[in-house]
């Protein structure tokens, strides 16, 4: 992948483009073991070795964070009104961040957002019928009734009717429900068509990546290495 010298140092967070320019200038950067003083000459990032200070770089394509997002907060890139999940984000060297498919405004809980398109793509095409688990509180008591229809395929005012949930119940008026697709408001349509109201809703999982406990509405973390490799291989096919 090519990309301009001062763009690679500034996506690797080293410092703002007019500081890695006066960096590059200075002769504080080299390229191959050469001294580069041109801030927009062009580097390989997969092949060429770039020292900062004396420091070898090391770039990455893809990043990947796990947010807990805080109800108030909406699912997009930008907004002129709420504040974005990006805005809690604040990684301001990456201009390709975006959310893996979108929690409503006053929904909290687990966010994916990375620049991987691909692996986006995968967890969100229907075909693929990823796992979406959400904590469900409740404003009437949880009944048989309500599970069974939940359970099989559910008129909820789509084209076609979703897919079966599976149902875990907590308490009198909290379960877990977890889908398979992603429509529109699709839990609180499900608990309403089964004549009960969702009155708090938290994403809790999305196929293999389970919301970390130890992480506070509104924070944010990198992914392990093994929360992405088990996110790509549900890709290849093991869902």
């Amino acid at each position: 992948m090519k990309m301009r010298l001062d763009r690679y140092l500034c996506e690797l967070n080293l410092g703002t483009r007019s500081q890695v320019k006066r960096d590059i200038k200075a002769g504080l950067v080299s390229v191959n073991d050469r001294t580069i003083l041109r801030p927009e000459e062009q580097i390989r990032t997969d092949t060429d070795c770039i020292c900062y200070k004396g420091q070898p770089c090391i770039y990455e394509e893809y990043v990947y964070y796990l947010l807990h997002k805080p109800a108030g907060v909406v699912s997009a890139t930008r907004d002129r009104q709420d504040r974005t999940v990006l805005d809690l984000i604040g990684d301001t060297t990456r201009k390709d961040l975006f959310p893996v498919g979108r929690l409503d405004k006053d929904t909290e809980g687990l966010l994916l957002l990375t620049n991987d398109g691909a692996l986006a793509h995968d967890l969100l095409a229907p075909g693929r019928h990823v796992e979406k688990e959400y904590e469900c509180h409740l404003a009437h008591p949880f009944d048989e009734r309500q599970r069974q229809l939940l359970e099989q395929e559910m008129e909820i005012g789509e084209k076609k009717p979703v897919r079966p949930a599976v149902v875990q119940v907590l308490e009198d008026k909290k379960i877990t429900l977890t889908i398979t697709e992603g429509k529109f408001h699709q839990v609180k349509r499900m608990l309403h068509a089964a004549g009960n109201e969702v009155v708090y809703l938290k994403r809790i999982r999305m196929g293999p990546l389970v919301l970390d406990d130890a992480l506070p509405r509104g924070s944010f973390r990198r992914l392990t290495e093994e929360e992405v490799e088990s996110l790509k291989h549900d890709r290849s096919g093991h869902l």
